[in-house]
This record gives structure tokens, C-alpha cells and sequence, in this order.
């Protein structure tokens, strides 16, 4: 087995360390690729993997090669790799409104392609990876389902449904940050310290999605659960109600389609 990975950004890495401390691929079996030598290199030191800078000698024989490297780059990354891919390689995407229509016009109608919308909570083992396939066998397809599994929640699904998908999922990490952000700045003017604060906020967005996923409770009977009546958390809630968080949130949602769909082409 030969996995090549083009590209060592935070993704890049994420799902790497994912695959291999979960044993489903060995270091020896991984090669590392990034224009910068540096950077390659230090992954390289920490995984055990092999470092490369020359992207098309690092994929000369492999069996799968993870494309991490952003859109606006990936057509020509693409195009450089295709003469050195060899027959039945699978290629994996990451790059974001890169349909497998478009990577298929590269690399032709036969070619094996994966499509994954993962997210960075990818780096903790946490993530959401939605994927969809094009000429790919069900023995890789379920490989491929195997080691996304290592780094978080997997959702087959078809490329329309992704996109979707990675609108929510993909995006959601910001406006989380943002909402932790935003706690925490009000607790810390409620006298709580800046560190204390954070630390707060975080776990209670942690333990309130744990809460859900673990139980598989409706949000809003949980919500209500927690708003007693005359209660301080009611009163809290209304306010949100009333600054337009639920359509803000869904605003931005709705705002992440729209791009994607230009990135893609408008398909």
C-alpha cells in the first residue's frame, strides 16, 4: 500500500495523524508531500512518514492520493500529477466545491474519485467527513469509509447532499468559535478571568453536543429542559430570539451555499 498526501496544511495533517494512530495505515506506508520543505519535514520527523517536495515523485506508484491542497490551486496540482498517477490509483479531494465532475474532466471519464467535506475539528478526532465516489470500487469505497471513521462521524452520501452538508458542517467550526467568543467576553464582564471564561465556553458548546449526540434528544427538548419557568435561562434565551440569532445562523448557512455553488460552477 502506497497513500501519498499532496498538500501538509491543517487538514492535510489532521487526517493523516488520524489514519495512522488508528493502525489502518502504517508511516511506512504514507509519503508526505509538500512544496515546502520545512514544513514537509516536520511532519515528516513526527509521523515517521517520508517527506517529499517533488509532488510527482510522490505519487508514482500509489495506490490512493489525498489531494489537500486548496481550489484555486487545484486544477494545475491536478494536471502536473496526472502523468505519474498510475493505472487505478484512486484520487481523494478535499478541496471545496471541486465536483467530481471537474476532477474527472482532468484526469478522464475513467478515473476512481473520492470527494470528502471534512472539517477541523478533524485534528481531535472529532470531525464530520461527508463523501461521494465516482468509479470506485465498493472493496475501496469502504476502505476509504474505514479511514475517514478514524477521525470522526462519516456520511455517504451523493455530491449534491456533500455540498450541503459541508455548508454546516464545514463552515459550522466558525460560528461556533464565534459563539464561544461571544460567551466568553460576557463572563468576562460578568468578572470571570479571560482564561476561566474560555475554558467555560468551550466545554459547555462541548458537553451540550455531547449531551445531544450521545442521546439522540431533539434539541429543543433539551433547550427546554434547561428553561425553567421564570427562570434565568429563559430570560437569556429570549434575548437571543429577539438579537435574531436563529436566523443569523441560518443566514450564514444559507450564505456558504451560495458560494459553493460558485466555486462549483453555480451546479
Amino acid at each position: 500500500m502506497v497513500f501519498s498526501v499532496i498538500g501538509t496544511g491543517n487538514m492535510g495533517r489532521a487526517l493523516v495523524g488520524g489514519f495512522i494512530n488508528s493502525g489502518i495505515l502504517s508511516s511506512g506506508e504514507v509519503r508526505l508531500c509538500d512544496l515546502d520543505k520545512e514544513k514537509v519535514e516536520k511532519l515528516a520527523s513526527e509521523t515517521g512518514c517520508a517527506p517529499f517536495t517533488d509532488p510527482t515523485k510522490a505519487v508514482e506508484n500509489a495506490d490512493y492520493v489525498l489531494m489537500a491542497v486548496k481550489p484555486q490551486v487545484f486544477d494545475a496540482a491536478l494536471s502536473n500529477l496526472k502523468p505519474s498517477l498510475k493505472s487505478g490509483s484512486v484520487v481523494i479531494s478535499i478541496a471545496a466545491g471541486v465536483t467530481l465532475s471537474r476532477i474527472s474532466g482532468i484526469l478522464g471519464d475513467e478515473a476512481s474519485v473520492v470527494r470528502v467535506m471534512p472539517n477541523t475539528p478533524a485534528l481531535v478526532g472529532a470531525s464530520v467527513c461527508a463523501f461521494c465516489t465516482r468509479n470506485v470500487d465498493d472493496e475501496k469505497k469502504a476502505f476509504v469509509e474505514k479511514l475517514l471513521n478514524t477521525c470522526g462521524m462519516v456520511v455517504p452520501c451523493d455530491e449534491k447532499t456533500l455540498d450541503a452538508i459541508g455548508c454546516v458542517s464545514g463552515t459550522g467550526p466558525a460560528y461556533v468559535m464565534l459563539f464561544i467568543e461571544a460567551m466568553a467576553d460576557a463572563a468576562v464582564k460578568l468578572g470571570i478571568p479571560r482564561k476561566t471564561a474560555l475554558d467555560i465556553a468551550a466545554m459547555t458548546v462541548y458537553g451540550s453536543g455531547k449531551l445531544m449526540v450521545e442521546t439522540g434528544t431533539h434539541p429543543a427538548i433539551l433547550k427546554d429542559q434547561v428553561c425553567s419557568p421564570g427562570g434565568t435561562t429563559i430570560e437569556g434565551v429570549l434575548a437571543l430570539e429577539k438579537g435574531g440569532l436563529r436566523a443569523a445562523v441560518e443566514d450564514a448557512v444559507i450564505a456558504a451555499d451560495v458560494k459553493t455553488k460558485a466555486l462549483s460552477g453555480g451546479k
